[in-house]
């Protein structure tokens, strides 16, 4: 066993050395200190289960347009900071010399937190701690006993937290949309202009101001022309999405669209992803629909609107394939089409506005797109990860169970552990994003964005494409791993299904 651990887990002489001074004059069993090795290593292409589904009960499929039929290339992040940026300083009055700052795809991640009175953006936990380490003012990191001084500790009050769909309630602001990755540059960059040069503001209207900036990035138009202008530069992954719809169809499934997008910027997306038919495979379409308001508003009726984007006046009392409507609300589609409970499956890929409303509320089934989960399964086979995070499962489990032994020469051995582990934690953060680490984990726990999808989403996956590998009467079960009292007597879990008639592991 010595052979073992010190072969497969130790790569420091000092930690070797304490294993041999801890099984040579401790007296304990260290044969559960290893966690299982793997060899099998987690296909990207897989769908993984919260909760227990069968395909063969869905009858309905819905579907969320940006992110989930439409993925976007990195250019269109690039653009939005950039028009967002020249708003701010043409309209806005802002400093010229912002126009220095560029989009940097790699700084940040998606489900941060933003305290606006402070202006730091952050990493929180599942339980509302702040991952040390994460706080970043402008592109600088904020020393952690600053961060300790501040909030008075690492936990943040849920009184001064987000409300339910993200936004801000009283001081944090949840970063859940994609579209959100260039929000949150922007407020960097411009944070770390202002302290560059000494300059005198206020965190509060800084925020607003890249808000409104944002926003007008889409409600103005200028995102939508500049995607229809150079549509093969913005969109990818279209015969992918085509090849779900069609094998959808084939199979009798009923499906709807609803999004928020108007409908010559839908229209020209899916004409180029789908073919000029696009509007044949799907029975209901809805532009504009204003969610999460769609999900909870009665007061907003349909309107249909023509090819040509005029608004009709007339009453809505059916939703007919091949029209186009406008607005509306949840209440009024499921009278309507009649399609309620877990006969109904939603995608998308904004948790809170796509999918909290739909399986709270109303019972439908829902599928997180995660695009970020493909890099990150990746990343968890690599060899360096995979022996990294064997061995700081290890130095944990020996931590916990040497720790009672207070001579020296054990404390000496420990503190050495202790010193390694916070390396090894940092280490691993790293290697998914040097600020933040993964959008999934903090060190050791779920991060607050994994606690929403695990709540809201009885799937999750990196891309619809991932349909292809399951046949439609395939149920996904979600992996039982024990809890923190129960005992881990089952065996080896596999992932929540079949690919391509191999086993799929999760290491």
């Amino acid at each position: 066993f010595r052979f073992m651990l010190q072969k497969f887990l130790s790569r420091r002489w000092s930690s070797v050395k304490g294993v041999n001074y801890l099984l040579t004059h401790k007296c304990f069993c260290p044969t559960d200190l290893i966690p299982v090795i793997s060899n099998n290593f987690v296909n990207p292409d897989t769908i993984f289960a919260n909760n227990q589904m069968s395909l063969q009960d869905i009858e309905i499929y819905g579907f969320d347009y940006d992110y989930t039929l439409a993925f976007y290339s990195r250019h269109l992040h690039t653009l939005i900071f950039n028009i967002a940026r020249d708003i701010l300083i043409d309209e806005h009055r802002y400093p010229e010399g912002l126009k220095e700052y560029d989009y940097m795809p790699n700084f940040v991640i998606r489900g941060l937190h933003y305290d606006v009175q402070k202006a730091l953006l952050m990493k929180i936990d599942a339980f509302h701690y702040i991952q040390l380490g994460t706080v970043y003012r402008g592109l600088n990191p904020v020393p952690e006993k600053e961060v300790i001084a501040m909030y008075e500790g690492s936990h943040v009050p849920l009184e001064i937290m987000s409300d339910f769909y993200g936004k801000v309630c009283h001081t944090m602001k949840q970063f859940m949309d994609i579209f959100s990755l260039p929000e949150m540059t922007l407020l960097s960059c411009v944070n770390d202009y202002f302290m560059k040069h000494n300059i005198d503001y206020e965190p509060v209207h800084l925020y607003k101001d890249v808000k409104e900036a944002i926003g007008d990035v889409h409600v103005r138009g200028i995102m939508y022309r500049a995607v229809e202008a150079d549509i093969e530069k913005y969109i990818c992954y279209g015969e992918q999405t085509h090849a779900v719809l069609r094998k959808l169809s084939k199979n009798g499934k009923k499906m709807f669209l609803i999004t928020n997008s108007p409908f010559d910027f839908v229209d020209r997306g899916m004409n180029y992803i789908v073919g000029k038919d696009w509007r044949d495979l799907f029975d209901v379409v809805i532009v504009q629909a204003d969610k999460p308001g769609f999900f909870n508003d009665r007061r907003k009726p349909f309107r249909r609107v023509t090819d040509k984007g005029v608004l009709l006046w007339d009453r809505i009392h059916h939703l007919e394939k091949g029209q186009i409507y406008k607005q509306g609300n949840l209440y009024e589609f499921l009278r309507l089409t009649g399609w309620r409970g877990s006969k109904v499956l939603y995608f998308g890929d904004h948790i809170y506005s796509d999918l909290a409303d739909l399986t709270l509320k109303h019972g439908w089934r829902t599928g997180a797109i995660i695009p970020e989960l493909r890099k990150e399964i990746k990343i968890m086979n690599t060899e360096e990860y995979v022996h990294t995070m064997t061995w700081l499962q290890a130095l944990t489990a020996l931590l916990e169970q040497m720790q009672v032994h207070q001579d020296p020469a054990s404390q000496t051995v420990i503190q050495q552990w202790i010193n390694e582990r916070e390396e090894m934690r940092l280490r691993t953060k790293d290697i998914f994003n040097a600020q933040f680490g993964s959008l999934f984990r903090t060190y050791h726990n779920p991060t607050y964005f994994s606690r929403r999808l695990s709540r809201f989403a009885d799937i999750y996956m990196a891309s619809l494409s991932c349909l292809l590998n399951y046949d439609l009467q395939h149920t996904f079960y979600p992996r039982r791993t024990p809890l923190q009292h129960e005992s881990p007597i089952w065996p080896e879990q596999t992932s929540t299904g079949t690919h391509v008639g191999e086993s799929l592991h999760i290491t």
